[in-house]
């Protein structure tokens, strides 16, 4: 038997300013309802190859579950696909929550249930030729064309108990250059290369050495930040000159609160975060690198 190709996308529930999502998973039966209007949707994209088969999550996540390195929830929904009974005929495969809870590796987190952006994922699989054809089109389309009908929009809005704004199919990438420009408009765009590196080259390093952002290294899906006391921050900010002791120790706590930002932000992509302790400013980064 030939191993099945897999092609992964997501449908993209954008809220209505200031609304949260009620529920975050969905019983089987629920599930399946979306499902079935996902496939309908899904079918000016796939119908020529009758031998795909979609794998949904009955879930819905915020945006920095799914961008985590190696594409866990995804790669969890791949396995599952292919652990499920194989037929002749294409088949849906929907993945809902027993007793509320989802199988291991497909529960969304509450911690991130405010998010204005709720995605639920979903997995093409099917032969080499097929997927290839089909996920060529669907980066070329979705973005563009790639409206969920309103059956679908209106069921998820039910289901999840939702104010949705847009409903809106994507793949990996769409959602990578989408978050890539949020990060920008919020100012993190200094620290976009270091995700961008742990989702597509984790074995590279990357660096964030711009001050007067923290200095951060990555290497081997870690991410090391410069722990550093008052002085040898200090030491590295030119721009400081002539500041009060005062104005300087404020500085300093921004500084603290923006590593813990980053920190924060980097662990939500699950990238690990170690602070090293830099005894010399001026040795930071070779500090950083053993």
């Amino acid at each position: 038997m030939i191993d099945p190709i897999y092609s992964y996308g997501l449908l993209a529930l954008e809220l209505s300013p200031g609304q949260a999502i009620g529920k975050n998973r969905l019983s089987v039966a629920d599930a399946s309802t979306l499902g079935g209007l996902m496939v309908d949707d899904l079918r000016q994209w796939i119908a020529p190859h009758a031998d795909i088969d979609i794998s949904l999550a009955g879930a819905c996540f915020d945006p920095v579950e799914i961008l985590r390195p190696q594409w866990p929830v995804h790669r969890e929904l791949a396995r599952l696909s292919h652990l499920a009974p194989k037929s002749a005929d294409a088949r849906l495969l929907s993945i809902g929550a027993d007793a509320d809870h989802m199988p291991e590796g497909l529960q969304p987190d509450d911690a991130f249930l405010q998010g204005p952006l709720r995605l639920i994922p979903f997995v093409l699989s099917g032969p080499a030729p097929s997927i290839a054809g089909v996920q060529d089109r669907m980066e070329a389309e979705l973005m563009e064309r790639g409206m969920a009908g309103a059956a679908t929009a209106l069921a998820a809005q039910g289901l999840f108990g939702a104010v949705i704004e847009h409903a809106r199919y994507m793949t990996l990438h769409d959602l990578v250059a989408l978050m890539a420009m949020q990060y920008e408009h919020n100012g993190l765009a200094a620290v976009w290369p270091i995700i961008e590196t742990a989702l597509f080259a984790p074995k590279r390093e990357a660096w964030l050495d711009a001050a007067p952002e923290p200095l951060v290294f990555f290497k081997a899906n870690t991410a090391h930040i410069a722990l550093l006391d008052s002085h040898q921050w200090a030491q590295m900010q030119a721009s400081l000159a002539g500041r009060t002791c005062e104005q300087l120790e404020t500085q300093f706590q921004m500084f603290q609160m923006r590593q813990r930002q980053i920190a924060a932000l980097l662990g939500a992509h699950g990238i690990t975060v170690d602070f090293d302790f830099c005894a010399e400013a001026g040795t930071a980064r070779e500090t950083l690198q053993r």
